[in-house]
């Protein structure tokens, strides 16, 4: 079965065919980043029109990339939530319109359940059930994959996601957007112990996270520096701001998979690219027996074939929708469809 898929709901327009949820026959990205960074960040609204101008050349290039008719398409997937308004608008408008002319089903996907479901590309033989971390620039989740459409939020952030925490402290250092991986760069120059930073504990409720008290300590620290005419040690706060992330999320993911009694960990979203990040939850996992899994960095990030992916198994559990799809800003990852 073939599913060709439409992502839009951030800065990367993103168009792919997948084959059964798992083979990717073609995987076309158009990365908004460089325009954004001129702005130190995503701005809505030109993401939206960036859409609009590429979407459908992108979906060409899709077909031809993979070497599949138009009329070899079983059904289209497309993301109608969460994300940018405007952006999501954009994708499902055009997914209705492409599932209308091709007289195929059109199947609505969670956006964190495509990321959770790039883990299904990288790793043919990965089944639920598993604890599943998703950590991007918008959601920090540590879930229980039950199924492959059955999920349980067992904790999450209660204010900033840990990749915005990446960006703004990025932003605040002067190295440019998107922040993650210019982060974990510097980071590999400085010392972790460089700085003082929080940890945020919410009692009660351990598995849930906090990185804006983080985020605001290390964007008063470069401040302060500033009015005083201090030099900043922006690998060692780089390093310093790493660690502080790795602590609040690698204990927390060990013990929510000792908490569900999985033995597997899968890894999703943008920050799962990060080499700290990796290098902790690996040490701890197989010191725990615990079975590991990344996807490569080419399925971190927004991409159509996770979307695909997860569009084979929402359709095999019946999950259609009609022409009166909406796109949907927030909506939690356990939804009832």
């Amino acid at each position: 079965m073939k599913i060709i898929a439409i992502e839009s709901s951030c800065d990367e327009t993103a168009v792919a065919i997948v084959e059964n949820g798992r083979k990717v026959l073609s995987n076309a990205i158009l990365s908004q980043a460089d325009m954004h960074a001129l702005y130190g960040g995503v701005v809505p609204e030109i993401a939206s029109r960036k859409h609009i101008e590429c979407i459908a050349a992108l979906t060409e290039k899709a077909f031809l990339d993979a070497g599949v008719e138009k009329e070899e398409i079983d059904a289209v997937a497309v993301t109608f939530a969460p994300g940018l308004i405007g952006a999501l608008l954009v994708g499902v408008g055009f997914a209705k319109a492409l599932a209308f002319a091709l007289g195929k089903p059109l199947i609505p996907v969670h956006h964190i359940r495509g990321h959770i479901a790039a883990n299904y590309i990288a790793f043919p033989e990965l089944e639920p059930p598993f604890l599943c971390l998703v950590a991007s620039g918008g959601h920090t989740l540590l879930v229980d994959v039950k199924d492959y459409t059955k999920f349980e939020i067992l904790g999450s952030t209660r204010d900033d996601a840990a990749g915005e925490a990446f960006d703004k402290c990025a932003r605040v250092l002067g190295i440019g957007y998107p922040g993650g991986a210019k982060i974990d760069a510097l980071a590999k120059e400085g010392d972790k112990d460089k700085y003082k930073l929080p940890r945020a504990n919410i009692e009660g409720f351990e598995l849930d996270m906090s990185f804006s008290g983080l985020k605001t300590a290390v964007i008063n620290l470069v401040h302060r520096a500033e009015q005083k005419g201090e030099e900043i040690d922006k690998a060692g706060l780089a390093a310093s701001f790493t660690e502080a992330v790795c602590d609040a999320i690698v204990p927390r993911t060990m013990a929510a998979a000792k908490l569900s009694g999985r033995k597997k960990i899968a890894i999703a979203g943008g920050v799962a690219a990060n080499s700290f990040l990796r290098e902790r939850l690996q040490n701890e996992a197989k010191s725990s027996g615990i079975e590991l899994f990344f996807p490569p960095l080419s399925l971190c990030g927004d991409n159509g074939a996770m979307i695909a992916a997860q569009g084979y198994f929402e359709f095999l559990q019946g999950n259609e929708a009609k022409s009166d799809l909406n796109a949907c800003a927030t909506l939690p990852i356990d939804f009832e469809s």
